[in-house]
Formats: C-alpha cells, sequence, structure tokens
C-alpha cells in the first residue's frame, strides 16, 4: 500500500496499521521520520489515540538510530503516557521494551532499564502474553547479571524457564537467552558443573539447528563452555571446545571472535603450565585485539579533535567579531560626542538614543559571551572524555605486562636473585600504574555535577520499594529486617530519578553498614503541605555529637565503624549533601553513640 493512499481525509484502522508496520520494518532511518510527520499530519493534536501512539514510536525510533538519545527517550516516554492514558497495555509493553534498551544499550543504566523490565513483567503477566513475558525475564537476567545479583538473577531466570518450557516442548518458543543467561549466572557463582550443563543445552540445539544465526551461536556455546571447563580445571573438554570455539570464529571471518577465543585458550595453556603455547595465543590475542581497541579509540580521537577544532574556529570567529562590534561601539560614542559639541541644542535627544544603543549593544555582547562560556564547557566536557578514553586504552598495555610478570614469576627458581628483585619491581611498577589508572577512572566518575537534571514524575512509594528490593541480599546477609513506612496511595513528586536513587542508596547502604545482625533499620515517606520528608532510622552504632557538624564533609572519617567490617571512602554522605541540594532539597542528622541515627531529607515540591 502506498503513503498516497493513506493521506486521505477517511483513513479506516487497517490502512493505518499497514502503514505503521511498514515504516517499522524499514531500514531506512529518514523513510521512518516520513512515515511518522505523515501519520501525525493525519491525526493531528492527538485525535486518534492508537495514530498518536504509533507516530510518536516512530519519531523514537528515528532519533535512537540517528545517536540522539535524549529526543528518542522524550518521544518513547510521551508515546507511552499516551498508552497509559487510553489503557493501551499491549503498547506499553512495546513502547517499555524500547525503554529498557536505550537504557541498556545506549545510555549504561542497568538499574533505569531494570525498574522498565520489571514494569512489562507486570503489564505481561496482566495481558497474559506468554512471549513478551519469557523475553523479560530473559532480560531481567541478564541486567542482575550486570549489576552481580546473580542469586536474583536466577530467580527471574527460573520464572521464566517455568512459563517457557511448555511451550518450547511445542515447538512454540525458543529458550536460548533463559538457557545462556542462567549458565552465565551460574559461572559467576563458581558452579562450573551446573554453567557447563546450561551452555550444552543451548550447545545441542545449535549444534542440528539450520538457522541463519546458528554458526553465531554455537561459537558462543562452545567459548563458554570451555571457559567453564577451564575454571573447572577439566583442561581436555576445555580444550576440545576452545578449539572449535576457535575454528567457527574463522569459519566466520570474524577477527572480535577469533581474539575472544584466543584469549580463551591463552589462559587455558597458562592453567596447564604450557608456557610456550600460552604465549603464542596471548600474541595472536593481544595483535587482533590491540587492533580492534586502537581502530575504534583512533576514530573516537579524530571525531573528538574534529569537533574541537571546529568549536576553536568558531570561537575564534565569535571573539574577531566580538572585537569588530567594540570598535562600531566606539565609533559610534565619538560620532555622538562631536555632534553634541556642534548641536548642543539637540544634546538631550542625542544622549537619550545614544544610551539605548549603548544597553542593545551591552546586550548583545553579554549573550555572546554566554553563548562562549557554553561552547568552553562542552570543549571541557570532550576535553575529559579524551582523558577517559586514553585512560581506558593504557589498562591495555599494562595487563599485558602483568601477565608476562606472572608468566616470569612461574620460573623464578630458575632466576638469579637481581632478577628475582627486578621482577618484583616490575610487578610494583605494574600494579602501581594500574592504580593510577584506576584512580582516574574513579575521579571521573564521582562527580555528580556531570549529571544533566532530567526531572519527571516519580511515584514514590514504588520508587522506594524498588530501593529497599535491592538491599535486601545485603540486609539478609546480616540478619537486618528493613521496613517501610509510607501511605496506601501514590505519592508523586517531580524530580530526577537518578539522583533520587543513588541518594536513597547511600543512605540505606550506609543504614545496613553500621547495624549490628539482627536489628532493624526503617524507611519511611511522608507528604507535607509543601514537601517530601524521607527518614532513615537505624539501630546502629551511632555518632558522637562533637563529629556531626563534620558529618557531610568530603573525605571525612568518623570514629564509629561498620559492624561487620565493610569499607568506607568517606564520600558516600558528602555525595548524598550535594545531590541533596541540587535537588532543592535539605539533610540533617539526629544521633548518639549506641542508640542509632536519623537522617531526614526534605524535599521542596
Amino acid at each position: 500500500m502506498l503513503i498516497s493512499q493513506v493521506l486521505t481525509a477517511q483513513v479506516d484502522t487497517n490502512a493505518l496499521q499497514r502503514t505503521y508496520y511498514r515504516a517499522a520494518h524499514l531500514s531506512d532511518v529518514d523513510s521512518v521520520k516520513y512515515y511518522a510527520d505523515s501519520i501525525s499530519h493525519i491525526y493531528p493534536n492527538g485525535g486518534n489515540a492508537d495514530a498518536n501512539i504509533m507516530f510518536l514510536r516512530l519519531y523514537g525510533w528515528y532519533y535512537e538510530n540517528k545517536g540522539d538519545f535524549t529526543n528518542a527517550l522524550n518521544f518513547y516516554y510521551r508515546a507511552l503516557d499516551s498508552a497509559r492514558r487510553h489503557g493501551r497495555i499491549g503498547r506499553q509493553t512495546e513502547l517499555m521494551a524500547d525503554l529498557a534498551a536505550v537504557y541498556t544499550s545506549d545510555m549504561k543504566q542497568p538499574q533505569k532499564a531494570k525498574e522498565i523490565y520489571k514494569e512489562g513483567v507486570r503489564l505481561n503477566t496482566q495481558l497474559g502474553d506468554a512471549h513478551s513475558l519469557i523475553v523479560s525475564y530473559a532480560n531481567l537476567g541478564a541486567i542482575y547479571n550486570n549489576l552481580h545479583l546473580y542469586d536474583s538473577a536466577l530467580f527471574f531466570l527460573k520464572e521464566g524457564l517455568r512459563i517457557g518450557k511448555p511451550l518450547e516442548e511445542k515447538g512454540k518458543e525458543s529458550l536460548y537467552e533463559i538457557y545462556n543467561n542462567m549458565g552465565n549466572s551460574y559461572y559467576f557463582l563458581k558452579q562450573y558443573d551446573e554453567s557447563i550443563r546450561w551452555f550444552r543445552i543451548n550447545y545441542n540445539t545449535d549444534l542440528n539447528s539450520q538457522a541463519p544465526d546458528h554458526l553465531a551461536n554455537l561459537w558462543l556455546d562452545a567459548l563458554n563452555m570451555a571457559d567453564s571447563y577451564t575454571q573447572k580445571a577439566a583442561y581436555d573438554s576445555a580444550g576440545k571446545y576452545g578449539g572449535l570455539a576457535l575454528q567457527l570464529a574463522k569459519q566466520q571471518d570474524s577477527r572480535s571472535k577469533q581474539s575472544d577465543s584466543y584469549q580463551i585458550l591463552a589462559a587455558l595453556a597458562q592453567h596447564r603450565g604450557d608456557y610456550k603455547k600460552a604465549w603464542e595465543y596471548q600474541r595472536d590475542w593481544y595483535t587482533l585485539d590491540t587492533a580492534l581497541v586502537n581502530a575504534e579509540t583512533y576514530k573516537s580521537i579524530a571525531e573528538l579533535e574534529q569537533k574541537y577544532e571546529a568549536r576553536k574556529k568558531e570561537n575564534e570567529k565569535l571573539l574577531l567579531q566580538a572585537a569588530l562590534d567594540q570598535q562600531l561601539f566606539h565609533n559610534r560614542i565619538m560620532l555622538i560626542m562631536a555632534i553634541f559639541l556642534l548641536l548642543i541644542a539637540i544634546a538631550a535627544a542625542v544622549l537619550f538614543v545614544t544610551k539605548r544603543n549603548a544597553n542593545r549593544q551591552l546586550q548583545a555582547t553579554n549573550e555572546h559571551i554566554v553563548r562562549q562560556n557554553e561552547r568552553l564547557s562542552e570543549l571541557n566536557y570532550e576535553k575529559n572524555s579524551l582523558i577517559s578514553i586514553v585512560s581506558h586504552d593504557l589498562s591495555t598495555p599494562f595487563a599485558s605486562i602483568s601477565m608476562w610478570q606472572q608468566l616470569l614469576q612461574n620460573e623464578q627458581d630458575n632466576l638469579s636473585l637481581s632478577q628475582r628483585k627486578a621482577l618484583d619491581r616490575i610487578g610494583q611498577a605494574t600494579r602501581y600504574g594500574e592504580s593510577l589508572i584506576r584512580h582516574i577512572l574513579d575521579v571521573e566518575k564521582a562527580q555528580t555535577n556531570q549529571h544533566k537534571v532530567q526531572l519527571e514524575n516519580v511515584d514514590l512509594r514504588i520508587f522506594t520499594e524498588n530501593v529497599i528490593d535491592n538491599f535486601e541480599p545485603a540486609a539478609a546477609k546480616k540478619d537486618i529486617q528493613l521496613h517501610l513506612d509510607c501511605p496506601n496511595k501514590a505519592i508523586y513528586f517531580l524530580s530526577d530519578r537518578q539522583l533520587l536513587g543513588r541518594m536513597l542508596e547511600n543512605l540505606l547502604s550506609n543504614a545496613i553498614k553500621y547495624t549490628a545482625t539482627g536489628k532493624n533499620v526503617w524507611i519511611s515517606v511522608s507528604e507535607e503541605k509543601d514537601a517530601i520528608s524521607i527518614k532513615i532510622r537505624d539501630e546502629g552504632v551511632g555518632i558522637p555529637p562533637d563529629e556531626l557538624p563534620h558529618l557531610f564533609a568530603k573525605y571525612s572519617k568518623i570514629s564509629s565503624r561498620p559492624t561487620a567490617g565493610e569499607s568506607s571512602t568517606g564520600l558516600g554522605l558528602a555525595i548524598v549533601k550535594r545531590i541533596c541540594e541540587e535537588l532543592n532539597g535539605q539533610i540533617s542528622c539526629e544521633s548518639s553513640p549506641g542508640d542509632g541515627s536519623v537522617f531526614t531529607v526534605i524535599l521542596k515540591k
């Protein structure tokens, strides 16, 4: 069906659906925008609920594929809001999958993606869509593995397996992602027999598959099994599957897959004590991996340099224009003074006109300065990005040096005393270099003021429940009970979800750290006239009165210590205070030794 057939005064629902699904499967991004413009033109101002959701989602796809993730999220959220208002549950689940994909792959915000996938599970359960429910559980498992919460990952993956197993037996569903993610969970838990069992299910399936992507899947299955057998010290089996993975990578002519295969084989050879073979695999892996990383790094650096030069030239042009404007302003003043001397009778009128022009010129100059400062801030951000890239890539040679040093240490019985000392110094220097790189990256991650505030309507009751859920495993290890005191009704508050979550997580983490085994921690949320009150109360060790004034200072260390020997950097409460101020709020603490502490956050509406 042609788009010209859809652009009519009366468009039936079937024609609209066909147009939408045609646009959704286009590979040309600009054509997707063309269809979105067309549908929005037919139904302006939300005249048709389904059409409104469709063209907003198409705009989201368009901007996501263009790399403009801010606009993509904006359109996805607008479409989701429309779907909720009109009760379109099926559309809501589709849009939540779009949002979670952006937060996971593009924005690197797994916590945000986790919340969205959980809501998707609830809606798919309500809708009765088994396939979408299985996909949501598989994605949740991957997210929890990424967050190192492996027991939680297994909980959701087993739910997906329970629902999907009957469908798989009937040939109606593939559980490849469920099995793969379960294998990963058990691998991270160091239960290698279990990880091998789940990886082998996928391996046996892909071995007899004729699907287009079965070679890529078979390579991943073999690589996972080789890695698990290596950790289990079953080296013969590890060698079998590692060799198969390398063979499949070469068959697909994939340099990245070959690099990963050589890495596994190098580790296997080192475990076997075959250091010559380990060196050969290490050399092949390093050659491929360095080429791949450097190609991407050089591309990123070139793009940053190009942007920097363009902005530099633009700033030089603005400075020149400002100088010309200033000279023009000076000439006008001189002309007005000459006219004033010659025409005293009309001095008052000329002075008025001159002052008005001067104010306009000054306003224009100030606007130029503001724009220059904004561009300089962007250049500074790009400079920090460049530093981050270079710091990250410096870790590759240090990793290689460290491996060589470990290989030589295994043969130190054949070395002289001076050679052993030199080998120890190499190890010390390598560790020091790696710690410097980690320090640079950690400092960058600690800067909360790099985050651009993104306000959205947050249901504090649901939001706080999700934060508490994330800390249940940590509390359970110390037999600490977490209690939530919150009204049953929804409490909506306009705030930045990421900053609000980080603030609550820091406070709840501290409460658990400083509370002894078998005690309690309370979280209460209440709505006042013009503010929201959040309180975290614990039965911990408490804080001496003379240390309370310095509690929120950066790198401050208090005499109180975590009850189970947990680490403390001294940055947590300083970051909480800065976030609280950024959200237009205040934080206070009441505490005494042995009686626990109460942290109160007041956020103005």
